[in-house]
């Protein structure tokens, strides 16, 4: 009966933890490299994108940089409402309580139409007005308005493809999620070239139709995801027939998904202060910051997709009271992470300038400005895969008020008010310390909480 009752539950409390990470995290990162490998693509025909009448230039790159704080942002509500959906979910099917899981995922979707309302708005009426507060004059001004109006009032896709994409992840299936993302991605990929440059006969819309190929893509991959849910979810299923919101449930999402938005949002403000700081000392410096994001993606986006695969496992075995088993995933995180982000340094430190090619403006000042970038940048590597996976701990744990303090301290009592200062004592030579700099402060922080979660939630738990 004990071989029956264990091969009926979910595989997230019962399955051999290195198998499981790797076969729930590692669809999760192929997919976000993927989505990495398309926003290169993207940044790759944009930057070839010329300055008036066929001039080189940094005018369509910066203005990618400029409307991306704000791309940020509705990532930022999008991602934080399912950390939210998600953990609550998760917690919920390790308690075996199905009634609380449904009416999560109902209460996600609905809460998703509300934040895509919000963007809607932001779009039609505030585009140009962000774009000029962090210095975008001509044709950068232009391209950014063009861009950020277009993925705002399409933010729909995204948002969409994030809640149906994490409902098929709270449930352990994973591999649909991968399927859904890297649809999207190709789309995107295959778009980008025809809809900027004006090829089988479709118009050249230049930035515009970067911002049509990305939404078209997240649009796809959304009616993917929600398919998919239809057809192989057994374990929920979105009926929003007779919904009414639950504010117990609602509450229950933002208690932890609260301080992920919170502390998303805040990357977003650390983005735009930086592109301000950047522009007061040369416009190209905003280009290069645009393309070390770019680059950086390539090895944050799978850190990122490994956290998308343990949350539901730490929740999980958090809900169904398994001690070692939620040690073992963070440990096993952490190992992978650091690969990851060992990788990434290693390549900044030892090939920058081939890296910036992959952007090559045909203005020199990319690869001036942008080569030591990268290389003092790179050192922050070496201690944010401890960070990155110590803030997710705290989020699938309920205690995501202390990821918040710690990317509050890290980015805006840190490293926006230390760049500033070393912006105005040696200009762009000194800046990029802000970040090694920044994430010392955060390794300090994240140990003591690190500790301290563990001695009040973790070690009570029978062993």
């Amino acid at each position: 009966m004990a071989e029956t009752n264990a091969t009926r539950e979910n595989k997230m409390g019962v399955m051999p933890m290195n198998r499981l990470l790797i076969s729930m995290a590692s669809p999760m990162m192929l997919s976000m490299l993927v989505q990495a490998f398309y926003n290169i693509v993207d940044s790759f025909f944009v930057a070839r994108i010329k300055d008036g009448e066929g001039e080189a230039g940094t005018s369509a790159l910066s203005a990618l940089g400029m409307a991306f704080p704000f791309q940020m942002l509705m990532i930022a509500f999008a991602g934080g409402l399912c950390v939210g959906v998600n953990a609550v979910l998760s917690k919920a099917l390790g308690e075996k309580n199905k009634d609380t899981a449904q009416k999560a995922a109902n209460n996600g979707v609905f809460l998703t139409g509300c934040n895509y309302v919000l963007f809607l708005l932001i779009g039609l009426f505030l585009s140009r007005t962000l774009i000029a507060s962090q210095k975008g004059t001509g044709l950068t001004l232009e391209y950014g308005t063009q861009y950020l109006t277009i993925v705002c009032c399409g933010s729909l896709g995204v948002y969409c493809q994030f809640i149906f994409e994490r409902l098929l992840q709270s449930t352990g299936k994973t591999m649909y999620t991968m399927i859904t993302q890297m649809t999207g991605a190709i789309i995107n990929m295959i778009l980008d070239p025809i809809l900027i440059f004006g090829l089988l006969g479709m118009p050249e819309l230049k930035v515009a139709g970067a911002a049509l190929a990305t939404i078209i893509g997240q649009f796809a991959a959304g009616i993917l995801a929600f398919i998919l849910n239809r057809r192989h979810n057994e374990d929920v299923q979105v009926d929003l027939k007779g919904f009414r919101p639950d504010l117990h449930i609602i509450k229950r999402i933002y208690v932890v998904g609260l301080p992920s938005i919170i502390m998303q949002a805040i990357g977003s403000v650390m983005t735009y202060s930086m592109n301000r700081i950047l522009g007061s000392l040369n416009e190209a410096a905003v280009a290069v910051f645009t393309v070390y994001f770019k680059l950086q993606s390539l090895f944050f986006m799978p850190v990122f997709g490994l956290n998308n695969g343990m949350v539901p496992i730490l929740a999980y075995n958090f809900g169904a009271r398994k001690r070692s088993r939620m040690m073992s995933v963070i440990k096993l995180s952490m190992m992978y992470a650091f690969l990851l982000l060992l990788i990434g340094f290693t390549l900044f430190r030892l090939i920058p300038d081939k890296l910036l090619l992959l952007f090559d403006t045909g203005d020199e000042s990319l690869l001036t400005y942008g080569v030591p970038a990268l290389k003092t940048i790179s050192w922050h590597y070496l201690l944010a895969w401890f960070c990155i996976i110590g803030g997710t701990v705290f989020q699938a744990l309920g205690n995501g008020l202390y990821s918040l303090i710690v990317s509050v301290a890290r980015q805006l009592v840190v490293l926006v008010p230390v760049a500033w200062i070393l912006a105005k004592l040696g200009g762009l030579d000194l800046v990029w310390w802000c970040f090694p700099i920044a994430e010392l402060m955060s390794l300090a922080v994240t140990c003591f909480f690190l500790i301290r979660i563990y001695k009040k939630v973790i070690a009570p738990i029978p062993a």
